[in-house]
């Protein structure tokens, strides 16, 4: 680091860089803000996601045991063929949303296959999108978590470091010019002094 120049240009830039950090600081502290509410409005919606698929498992364990019936094959019955993935910005972070699934739902004879696979073709579909909204979800947690991070780092860096060094700096060099005004009277005293006693001699 370069050594602090104790003069008043020094000091006029030290003022200047002062209130360039304290004009920074707040819209700092006021996205870390967002970013905080937005990371917890994540968790919030992985959390009821895992609930939901959770619940959802329970249901078809209730109302659907007939899927233990080893005869009726249902392998590959819905299959997942694309992800309605988009993205949104939060104060400059990027963050994955879904919007939706696309599903393809395996041919099969309505007269052959009993009525309740329908039932499991809409359980299946909706058990497919909970379990990508929670990757999704999970994902938007992790960027979160590292912009919060980030950004936790800068508001320390200029609440902890910047200001308060600044703030000491600007003071040193106050104190060092008052010494060196309060010196240049003295010296231009005892000067005014020793010119009148020269003359009076």
């Amino acid at each position: 680091m370069a050594r602090l120049q104790l003069n008043k240009s020094s000091l006029a830039n030290e003022v200047k860089s002062l209130g360039t950090y304290k004009r920074f600081l707040p819209s700092l502290d006021l996205k870390r803000q967002q970013l905080m509410a937005e990371r917890n409005k994540a968790k919030v919606i992985v959390s009821e996601t895992v609930t939901r698929i959770g619940e959802l498992e329970l249901r078809v364990g209730d109302q659907l045991p007939m899927l233990a019936n080893q005869n009726i094959d249902l392998k590959g019955l819905v299959q997942l063929t694309h992800a309605n993935l988009g993205t949104e910005n939060i104060v400059g972070t990027h963050l994955p949303t879904l919007s939706g699934i696309e599903v393809k739902v395996k041919p099969f004879s309505v007269m052959a296959t009993p009525h309740w696979v329908d039932n499991v073709v809409e359980t299946l579909k909706e058990m497919l999108e909970l379990k990508i909204l929670v990757k999704v979800n999970e994902r938007r947690l992790q960027l979160l978590d590292k912009a919060v991070r980030t950004i936790t780092q800068r508001v320390n860096l200029f609440e902890k470091v910047l200001i308060p060094q600044t703030e000491s700096n600007i003071k040193r060099i106050k104190v060092y010019l008052s010494d060196e005004q309060m010196a240049a009277v003295v010296r231009s005293k005892i000067a005014k002094r020793k010119r009148q006693s020269m003359v009076s001699e």
